[in-house]
């Protein structure tokens, strides 16, 4: 049986001309019994053109577009509905622009095949991780982003803001999509703290995460800040619905 089957790769695409055809053929050797899907969010550089043009000539690729760019999460989750409904056993997601390394697929997706795992983060931070071609700002920015978010939500993982992720589809299921408020790179680490308070078996493997190829990176200050505070609303959730708990709890035994 071909390595991946059953397997979806969500590839979102916004101005990725240079890496399309390059990372979507590096995948598919890979993981030759995987389909891919690209999610482009009406890429003014044609990126959408060349999805449709390798989807006609290979049965493995797919294209979803999406009126306009919306943010990363909506189109990781948009994504995730195609793939669920198209039949996934496992759904992959990760950046079209080769700081996740195809290679690492195999390792990725290993333990939510062999079932002791419902998520798989490639983490930068496991050990046996690394991050090359980045400055210290940019460092910090990443590191602190992930301690930040453990320290709040009780988080065991590592590497919270990272994307490169494998997802048993039983697991993406039970997760309310509608409930999402991130549409940023603060998506990564929501989706990792739902998934935790569902129960999910969550396990690490290391990879090294090299920055982009080709192209500018899209972090601002923006979506640091929408992290901060998507971080805190998500913690003020937790705790009002535990005071409701103990408020129903507390009336019942009147």
């Amino acid at each position: 049986m071909p390595a991946g089957t059953g397997a979806w790769v969500v590839l979102p695409t916004y101005n990725e001309v240079d890496n399309l055809r390059s990372i979507a053929a590096a995948i598919l050797e890979t993981l030759p019994g995987s389909t891919l899907l690209v999610v482009d969010d009406s890429s003014p550089d044609g990126t959408g053109a060349i999805a449709e043009e390798l989807a006609q000539a290979d049965p493995r690729v797919r294209v979803h577009h999406r009126p306009g760019k919306q943010g990363l999460g909506r189109a990781y989750l948009d994504g995730f509905g195609v793939a669920l409904e198209g039949g996934a056993a496992a759904v992959i997601q990760m950046d079209a622009d080769w700081s996740h390394d195809p290679a690492a697929l195999p390792a990725l997706i290993g333990p939510v095949r062999d079932g002791t795992a419902d998520l798989v983060i490639g983490s930068r931070y496991a050990r046996g991780g690394a991050v090359l071609d980045w400055g210290l700002g940019r460092r910090i920015i990443s590191r602190g982003g992930s301690l930040f978010a453990r320290t709040v939500l009780g988080l065991r993982p590592r590497d919270l803001t990272g994307g490169f992720k494998a997802w048993r589809a039983v697991t993406l299921q039970a997760i309310p999509f509608d409930g999402i408020h991130a549409g940023g790179y603060v998506f990564q680490i929501e989706m990792t703290h739902r998934a935790s308070r569902a129960g999910a078996r969550i396990v690490e493997v290391p990879i090294t995460f090299r920055d982009r190829r080709v192209g500018q990176s899209k972090m601002s200050r923006r979506i640091v800040m929408e992290a901060l505070v998507v971080v805190c609303q998500l913690r003020l959730e937790e705790w009002r619905a535990r005071l409701a708990r103990r408020g129903r709890r507390s009336a019942g035994g009147r």
